[in-house]
């Protein structure tokens, strides 16, 4: 057996974030980026060297996700934008959900095999199920692969056809099994989170396949095991924690965002950090993450 051990969680920037999210850790940059939905922002910081750079740019962006060098792919508001962050050109823009102009792309991950995932929600965020789950696969091809969704988030991936997905309004962890056509051949709900817990936002997973899970409104991380029992938990001084993801050395650091949306007064001079991003070291090491393989 092991014990899950974690530092108090450490400010790196603060960003003072409406709704920081998308965090995405590139290797060969050293840095870790995310991005602020909300103020249209990508934020990139080297942790080698500490530089620390904003990109601003024209829609709401809900992640982003490295190709190769400085080549990405963002998820804008209702476009899939291909894009050299250095240069600043296009190279190829895919719109989706043109029938839904009060839908935006919020959280995408890749998976074991550089497939790009992503989930769409209403805007607004009214109480409407306009959301769905989507993959990009290598050749661009879109598969829309479930819906349903008030607010999707995730995914977090166990192998080429298992993975974790929420449905953050209705605080629900789905897993979900697929087949080779991404039809979903088994989903079942892995944790449902209690009322006095918030809502379960952006995850990501470590080697030892347990699911560490951003709580948005609970001020905390909760680690499950893959049995869905709790194992340990990491609390924080921001009230809204959002996405996470390992990188670093050894790939042994957990790098947290949060949001300062919908807080009132009260409640930021008791969540003072809220808006922050986060560093929390760790003696768990985390799946890297791959990026998009793609047949240009």
């Amino acid at each position: 057996m092991y014990t899950i051990k974690t530092t108090d969680p450490k400010v790196i920037w603060k960003t003072n974030c409406v709704l920081g999210e998308g965090t995405l850790w590139v290797k060969e940059h050293n840095s870790i980026y995310f991005v602020d939905i909300k103020k249209r922002r990508i934020h990139i910081l080297n942790i080698k060297n500490k530089k620390r750079k904003i990109i601003h740019l024209n829609k709401q962006i809900g992640f982003l996700t490295h190709i190769k060098k400085n080549i990405f792919i963002l998820g804008l508001e209702r476009e899939l934008r291909i894009m050299d962050l250095k240069s600043k050109k296009i190279i190829k823009s895919i719109f989706i959900e043109d029938d839904l102009p009060q839908n935006r792309i919020n959280d995408g991950k890749t998976d074991s095999i550089g497939r790009l995932w992503f989930g769409t929600m209403d805007n607004p965020e009214r109480s409407i199920k306009k959301g769905s789950l989507y993959c990009l696969d290598a050749n661009l091809t879109l598969h829309k692969v479930d819906s349903n969704y008030f607010i999707t988030n995730g995914p977090a991936f166990l192998d080429d056809n298992n993975f974790y997905h929420t449905d953050s309004r209705s605080k629900t962890i789905y897993k979900i099994k697929i087949n080779k056509n991404f039809k979903i051949i088994k989903k079942k709900i892995f944790v449902k989170l209690k009322t006095n817990e918030g809502s379960p936002d952006g995850m990501t997973l470590d080697n030892k396949k347990n699911l560490w899970v951003c709580h948005f409104n609970g001020a905390c991380i909760s680690i499950f095991n893959k049995k869905g029992k709790k194992i340990h938990k990491i609390n924080f001084p921001a009230k809204n924690i959002t996405n996470c993801t390992f990188g670093g050395k050894n790939n042994k650091e957990l790098f947290v965002s949060s949001a300062t949306k919908s807080m009132s007064k009260r409640e930021y001079k008791k969540y003072r950090y809220s808006g922050s991003f986060f560093s929390v070291k760790t003696n768990m090491s985390g799946k890297l993450s791959k990026s998009y393989k793609i047949k240009l």
